[in-house]
């Protein structure tokens, strides 16, 4: 089983990071960090872009989980834009396996957690992949695994 960890916080050893210990404990996974690619924004077109390169590893995965920290009331701008770059080069149905969502912040509001998951639900459905849920916290993530 490829299992594929994106993590948008831009500490690659934080509280998202943590949440996919959790999840994932005792499974072997890759990393990616988007903090250490450069993904450029949908509609530009400028030198040095990786968005094929990571896009290559998650059309690989059979298992998809994307980590965002709450910034600004919902998921933070690195997993933006890549969810946005997706609108395109990916077709309706084109990946398959299954898809985990952690989405942690200090304090964030039900309509928060709640307009970050429909984001992501919204984004699996589109592309194929098969929604297992969102962990906000250890217990939840933990609680997760056994959907893997």
């Amino acid at each position: 089983m490829n299992i594929l960890f994106l993590n948008g916080s831009p500490n690659p050893n934080g509280n998202t990071a943590n949440l996919a210990k959790a999840l994932l404990t005792g499974k072997d996974y890759e990393t990616l960090n988007f903090t250490d690619y450069q993904i450029n924004v949908y509609g530009q077109t400028l030198p040095g872009d990786q968005f094929d390169e990571v896009l290559e590893k998650v059309r690989a995965a059979d298992v998809l989980v994307i980590g965002s920290p709450l910034y600004w009331h919902n998921i933070c701008g690195s997993v933006r834009t890549f969810l946005d770059r997706c609108y395109g080069p990916l077709g309706e149905g084109s990946l398959r396996g299954k898809l985990f969502f952690l989405f942690q912040g200090a304090a964030p509001e039900k309509w928060m957690l709640e307009a970050g998951e429909y984001t992501i639900r919204r984004f699996g459905a589109l592309y194929g992949l098969s929604y297992q849920g969102m962990g906000t916290n250890k217990k939840e993530a933990a609680a997760l695994a056994s959907k893997l």
